[in-house]
């Protein structure tokens, strides 16, 4: 990826991550403490499962070592900026998906550059031109997720009018940011755009439907409540592909292609579990 092209989609981040931290407080971090075990399956589902789910997947379908990479760096990347929308317009927890969205943006600053290395390990073995630049993957976690939270909090405390005026346009705009991201990963690589997706599109349809519905089943085992199994399930579903694009660029970018093909289709199946949260919660409305 060229110097313009990184700068653009770390600036992308930036603003995705500010966002994020506009619509965050300090409260929805010490909601941990509210409801302990839901955010123990999340963190299961998110962290452990998830890659766990997305290795399984690599064996099974025999991919390629490209594909491979950029599947686990897409798992590495969960809680896409998105997925509190998606929760709410399926009538889910809200307040469980952002605190969800909280903790692990931090965590993921320490699990990412693990998993990308074990992948690295793993998939390019004895490879000269893979590396696993791990000090880089920090750096730039540090500067797009730690550093633009901070900020998004810290306004959204001091000026509240102001982070409340600014919250919508910055989730269009973040909206806007990731198709943009996306359409021009794709005409940058057109070349192998249909080779791409024939590649990566059963496996990371595959990830998104599995961590779906493990992530509810999961949720239901641990008899957490319907909404709070439901948004378990979509943000298992739901990964940050803008953030796992920028963590392949710093490899090699063509293992963003996954990445990108799901981000093109996880919106599509999540249509479902936002058709049936809305279902119940008419039925449940009726009864009352």
């Amino acid at each position: 990826m060229d110097s313009v092209s990184t700068l653009i989609l770390v600036i992308s981040l930036i603003i995705i991550m500010t966002g994020m931290g506009l619509s965050l407080t300090l409260g929805d971090f010490k909601r941990v403490l509210e409801f302990p075990k839901a955010i123990f399956v999340g963190f299961l589902n998110q962290i452990i499962l998830l890659p766990l789910i997305a290795y399984g997947l690599i064996k099974f379908y025999n991919v390629n070592d490209s594909i491979a990479m950029g599947v686990m760096i897409l798992s590495a990347c969960p809680g896409g900026p998105t997925s509190n929308l998606v929760t709410h317009l399926a009538k889910g927890d809200v307040a469980l998906s952002v605190t969800l969205t909280a903790i692990n943006s931090i965590l993921t600053i320490i699990s990412i550059p693990i998993i990308v290395n074990f992948a690295v390990d793993d998939f390019t073995a004895g490879s000269d031109i893979v590396k696993s630049p791990v000090s880089e993957i920090i750096a730039v976690l540090l500067a797009v997720i730690a550093l633009p939270l901070t900020i998004g909090m810290f306004l959204r405390r001091k000026k509240p009018e102001l982070a409340k005026k600014m919250d919508r346009p910055v989730r269009i705009a973040s909206m806007l940011i990731i198709v943009l991201v996306i359409v021009g990963i794709v005409i940058k690589e057109m070349a192998q755009l249909v080779e791409r997706i024939t590649e990566s599109f059963l496996i990371v349809i595959s990830l998104n439907i599995s961590t779906m519905v493990i992530g509810f089943f999961t949720a239901r085992l641990f008899r957490l409540n319907f909404k709070q199994s439901l948004t378990i399930s979509l943000e298992s579903g739901n990964q940050n592909g803008t953030l796992a694009i920028q963590i392949s660029s710093l490899i090699n970018l063509t293992f963003g292609f996954p990445a990108a093909v799901y981000s093109l289709f996880m919106y599509v199946t999540a249509a479902i579990p936002i058709w049936i949260g809305n279902k119940i919660n008419d039925k449940d409305e009726l009864r009352d």
